[in-house]
């Protein structure tokens, strides 16, 4: 005979189960999911940054043009989010600012990074189509200074200035190149879209884009996840930046050519105009 424990019979009673306490430091939970933003805050939100656009351009063909541009060019992110494993992401609408897609997890490489960040211009230019449309049921240009307006805020998202979308999209490219390239277009850029911003009575959104470019310069590494872009997918990254580039200008200069008549240099001028930079 052994010392050694019969083993349990089928008809044995079972042991009773021994409670473990439920610290926090003993268990393990999954991350808390974002609901995202409530409903009330939500209208107030888009009805202040509509109040915004109104003041500083009058037009509420604009103020629908850019709110319903905004909310297309966020979804774009949202939908690359979820098809790349980062989300439920959500949509926030900041006042006075713009729009915010935020993602419940970062993504798993550079790569997935400039896919989301490019998904959001070139899914928001979809947003001009219903405006061309009723520019050509009701023959009123207004509607075409709406689907320029929509280009154009999807245009300078891709300045390579955090935090719009183009640093997430290009920075990656120019940092595989050399990460001092990548701050030097930064701070260049930066500084470009703040002047814009300031010329022409952004305020705001100047002092925005300010702050988080210091922001950014000072944290340092601001891409910490994954895996690093490979060079095939710099180029990529670079090929698929230029065509959603040429794709916002396509569109805008599908709405300004008939403004002006037809020709390109009055096309252009109109377009100076509702950007605020010729009288």
């Amino acid at each position: 005979m052994t010392d050694a424990p019969r083993r349990p019979g089928p008809w044995d009673p079972k042991p009773a189960h021994t409670t473990v306490p439920t610290t926090p430091d003993v268990v393990s939970r999954e991350p808390e999911m974002d609901k995202g933003q409530s409903l009330p805050w939500a209208v107030v939100s888009t009805l202040l940054l509509a109040g915004l656009i109104w003041y500083l351009t009058g037009s509420w063909v604009i103020v629908v043009a850019l709110i319903f541009g905004l909310l297309v060019h966020e979804y774009g992110h949202v939908l690359a989010m979820n098809r790349l494993g980062m989300g439920p992401a959500k949509i926030y609408i900041i006042p006075f600012l713009g729009g915010l897609a935020k993602a419940q997890r970062n993504p798993k490489s550079e790569w997935d990074g400039v896919l989301v960040s490019l998904a959001g211009p070139a899914f928001g230019l979809l947003a001009a189509a219903p405006f061309f449309g009723l520019w050509q049921a009701t023959g009123q240009g207004a509607w075409l200074d709406g689907a320029f307006a929509i280009a154009m805020i999807n245009l300078v998202n891709l300045a390579p200035a955090p935090p719009l979308d183009g640093s997430k999209a290009l920075g990656p490219v120019l940092a595989r190149i050399h990460p001092a390239l990548e701050w030097a277009a930064l701070l260049a850029t930066g500084a470009a879209v703040i002047w814009w911003g300031v010329t022409n009575g952004s305020f705001l959104f100047a002092a925005f884009l300010g702050i988080a470019l210091i922001g950014h310069l000072r944290r340092g590494k601001w891409r910490p996840y994954g895996r690093a872009l490979t060079w095939r997918e710099a180029g990529l990254s670079t090929l698929l930046f230029l065509a959603t580039a040429a794709a916002c200008v396509a569109v805008g200069m599908a709405a300004l050519l008939p403004l002006g008549d037809g020709g390109v240099s009055g096309g252009l001028s109109q377009g100076g105009r509702i950007l605020g930079l010729v009288e």
